[in-house]
């Protein structure tokens, strides 16, 4: 999330003209404009699942046949939605340029999440001992404003598998110009490369697919040794900060659950355990400090009606402001420059967010009777209140302290500017420009340095609560904490916890 020492950086001629990079990435100019294409169409139904007129991924390895061990559920009633002992968790986690702290927090929290799921019992407090499954992606889907600055091997992962131990990849946790490296994302909590054998983390009373030379070792430092599949995850979890600016966690997530995909097209000999399986609880966690950019046709990055103004040229051109100006309608603003309501409108450029409810909901709830929950690790004010009991969702502050409002000038934090960036010039009018909105929170370390800001999370926010089922905590199934947080501890006890009181055990 740490913007501290960058501005926006002028590159990629256009048609249009000279356009400014989304979330500090740049680089020398070049023509993209054959690169503008519409992305492929996917549809979800009951009968023909996601059908799309690209690949969206390539399969990254074979899977153990591991995973599996669950019962398949042959006493539950059609009608019993998440009577299930199966977990397929999703992780899309941002790999742009701004996330080195965040992923730095969040990997430090993966053992207590395979803590509390290896440990996990129902809402009766009966032990579940789950058939777990655990696939990371990012948040990169690609874009043309991106893909000159791509590095060398790079490839967008639009929704695949990242199933490789971050030290083997640590050029990807040096942002795209260059300037800002944070390998300890990586080397803090995976002191030795550990990895799945497939695609993803699978693990189960049965077994897991973790090589054997892995034994239970402490790395996170709290005296206990962590399991083969918490050093897994906390290996395979970092993701780098390479990626593009132009973040689109909803499409990733639908790509990666894309029923046509390498990854989840089994069981069969190659792929004998398919990552989204007919009977398990699906969670998915999102972890990102901007705006979701979903984009459905490429044309929207020349399109001035969705670009803001620099205030260094004068000119209309593209920057993450799009994504916001595209994506979210507002009422307003007020002379305080704040917004009464803001919600997401259906651009024609951006897709809908009806296309990711409709198949968590209409498809995986209402017609596979899947349980689906959902983790965002977003934009919003620091949580300041939770219940004390599961599923320990936000009862203050967050979500519930959220304003939509354009960004103020002067140091924070009397206005938005933070001390570096104020210390460099930076107005409020650059921000504006930058993104569209103001900060959705200002992010702290544990020692009071600043780690950055976050844009509100309008189109995830609505998926997310889209999966309540009531106002009641049994109702639960979105859990919305700040990225702004120095302690994703309380994020993943609200995953743990919702998943708590979702499962219900065949029987």
């Amino acid at each position: 999330m740490k913007r501290l020492d960058l501005t926006p950086i002028v590159m990629a001629g256009l048609a249009v003209g000279v356009m400014s990079l989304a979330c500090t990435n740049g680089g020398e100019d070049e023509d993209t404009s054959d690169s503008i294409t519409t992305l492929p169409t996917i549809t979800a139904s009951a009968t023909d699942g996601m059908t799309s007129s690209d690949d969206v991924g390539e399969e990254t390895g074979e899977k153990l046949d591991v995973g599996g061990g669950g019962t398949g559920n042959p006493t539950c009633n059609n009608g019993d939605v998440g009577c299930t002992d199966q977990i397929d968790l999703l992780f899309v986690i941002d790999n742009s340029g701004t996330m080195g702290e965040e992923q730095i927090n969040l990997a430090r929290n993966f053992p207590l999440l395979i803590e509390r799921l290896e440990g996990l019992t129902d809402s009766s407090g009966t032990e579940v001992n789950p058939d777990v499954q655990i696939m990371v992606t990012t948040t990169d889907f690609g874009n043309p404003l991106c893909t000159p600055f791509e590095p060398e091997g790079y490839d967008p992962s639009r929704g695949a598998p990242i199933n490789t131990a971050c030290t083997t990849r640590l050029q990807d946790f040096t942002d795209l110009i260059g300037t800002n490296m944070v390998p300890e994302a990586c080397q803090n909590t995976c002191p030795n490369p550990v990895a799945p054998e497939g695609n993803f983390i699978a693990f189960s009373p049965e077994g897991d697919n973790i090589p054997d030379s892995v034994v239970p070792t402490d790395i996170d430092g709290d005296g206990e040794p962590d399991s083969p599949a918490a050093q897994a995850l906390s290996c395979i979890g970092p993701q780098g900060i390479n990626g593009c600016g132009y973040e689109s966690p909803l499409e990733n997530m639908l790509q990666a659950l894309n029923p046509s995909a390498a990854w989840n097209s089994g069981p069969d000999g190659s792929n004998p355990t398919p990552f989204l399986r007919p009977n398990a609880l699906l969670a998915v966690a999102m972890v990102t400090d901007e705006a979701d950019c979903s984009v459905k046709d490429y044309s929207i990055m020349s399109n001035p009606a969705f670009q803001n103004v620099n205030p260094d040229t004068g000119s209309a051109s593209a920057s993450s402001a799009i994504c916001w100006n595209a994506g979210v309608t507002c009422t307003g603003p007020d002379a305080m420059g704040v917004f009464s309501t803001c919600t997401s409108q259906a651009a024609e450029n951006l897709q809908p967010i009806t296309r990711y409810t409709n198949y968590l909901i209409d498809e995986l709830r209402e017609n596979q009777g899947k349980e689906v929950i959902m983790l965002g690790i977003l934009g919003v004010p620091l949580v300041t209140a939770r219940n004390p009991d599961a599923p320990f969702q936000p009862t203050a502050g967050g979500v519930f302290d959220l304003v939509y409002r354009n960004w103020r000038d002067g140091p924070y934090p009397g206005g938005d500017i933070l001390p570096t960036e104020d210390a460099m010039g930076v107005s409020a009018a650059d921000k504006q420009f930058d993104f569209g909105v103001g900060p959705g929170c200002t992010g702290t370390d544990e020692l009071g340095a600043f780690t950055g800001q976050a844009i509100p999370p309008v189109r995830i926010k609505e998926v997310c609560e889209s999966l309540n089922l009531g106002p009641e905590p049994e109702d639960i199934r979105c859990c919305i904490e700040s990225i702004c947080d120095d302690d994703f501890s309380p994020a993943i006890e609200c995953l743990a916890g919702i998943i708590r009181e979702s499962i219900q055990l065949p029987g």
